[in-house]
């Protein structure tokens, strides 16, 4: 079990449907009365095709990071850098008051403008914008994170005291959210990037709330991660020792970074984990005019890797042709999602 630091057990069940706002995330206690999973309709995956829904959009604008290590060396990024800079990156937004840093920046673009430093105040105004975009995206509208819709998706399963493995965990935040919705089991995360366990799922606020279930009463109960059975596992899930033994496989925002040659990888990735019966769960972004305008934003930030955006056809009929049966499809704010099961 992953040791963390003791966390303030600041809300319990008497708290239940309350929400706020905090430096860098919102806390959530709210039932999914909205912001649910929408399910889309039914659709015959055997009979669809290509032709029929497109190809998922290729978000090709790098960062700059990227780029310049490119130029260095003469070479392609390798995918264990690219994923080592996308999660220093990335992080670095969770990590930072958004308001605080829109202040700053605003400062700092006033300042240039009245030394008449056009280009340094340009990149200011530029920073301005993502943390206006950033805050409302992870603070007002919670849409990273997005616990209730997830709550939402991960309704339903059969699972009892589950055994949870996330591919491509950075954070971890979902199996958190499926280990207090299914508690009493346990959660596996891998990455193959060695700072994520410290840095990333290290980072994690220890007193945010998940809201869950009880087994000995039936119903609700607020669940911290330190009351959670954790393992985090650093390794290419191409090594990973296990077999077909566990309950739940997800992954999230993981199979869209798979050029179309190596989707049947990642698609055996979660096959080779998954008991027979058992449950993956996936997520893509969406393709939407305000996911492609947030990945046009903060593609310094974000795109040092091959990325795609979906709608829930792409995704649905990947899974599809990889041999699984697609059980639920359809979308939260930002993210396709799927429960399947393999055929």
């Amino acid at each position: 079990m992953t040791a963390t630091a003791p966390a303030q057990h600041e809300f319990s069940e008497q708290q239940i449907g309350h929400t706020e706002l905090r430096d860098t995330y919102r806390i959530d206690l709210r039932r999914s009365e909205r912001d649910v999973f929408a399910d889309a309709r039914s659709l015959d995956w055997s009979s669809l095709s290509w032709r029929d829904v497109g190809r998922p959009y290729r978000v090709e604008n790098w960062s700059s990071e990227k780029l310049e290590w490119e130029a260095r060396h003469g070479e392609p990024l390798p995918v264990p850098e690219a994923w080592s800079m996308f999660n220093r990156s990335f992080q670095s937004l969770f990590d930072t008051n958004p308001m605080q840093a829109r202040l700053e920046a605003l400062k700092r673009a006033g300042q240039a403008v009245t030394k008449r430093e056009l280009r340094a105040a340009w990149e200011a105004l530029h920073e301005v914008v993502q943390w206006t975009v950033w805050n409302r995206a992870q603070r007002v509208e919670d849409t990273i994170w997005d616990p209730r819709a997830k709550r939402s998706l991960f309704a339903g399963l059969e699972v009892d005291k589950p055994r949870i493995l996330f591919l491509g965990a950075a954070d971890g935040y979902e199996a958190m959210l499926l280990s207090a919705m299914y508690p009493g089991g346990e959660v596996v995360l891998v990455d193959y990037d060695e700072w994520c366990k410290e840095g990333r799922f290290g980072a994690f606020p220890a007193d945010y709330p998940f809201l869950g279930s009880d087994p000995r009463t039936g119903g609700e109960r607020v669940w911290y991660r330190d009351q959670m059975n954790i393992d985090f596992v650093v390794s290419d899930i191409r090594d990973l020792p296990y077999g077909r033994e566990f309950d739940v496989v997800v992954s999230i925002g993981l199979v869209e970074h798979f050029p179309d040659a190596y989707k049947p990888t990642a698609f055996e990735f979660h096959r080779r984990f998954v008991k027979p019966g058992g449950y993956c769960v996936m997520t893509t972004p969406r393709l939407h005019p305000r996911t492609r305008m947030f990945y046009l934003l903060f593609g310094d930030l974000m795109n040092f890797s091959y990325r795609e955006l979906m709608d829930v056809r792409h995704l649905g009929l990947y899974a599809w042709e990889n041999g699984f049966e697609v059980l639920r499809h359809g979308q939260i704010k930002t993210h396709n999602g799927v429960i399947c099961r393999a055929r």
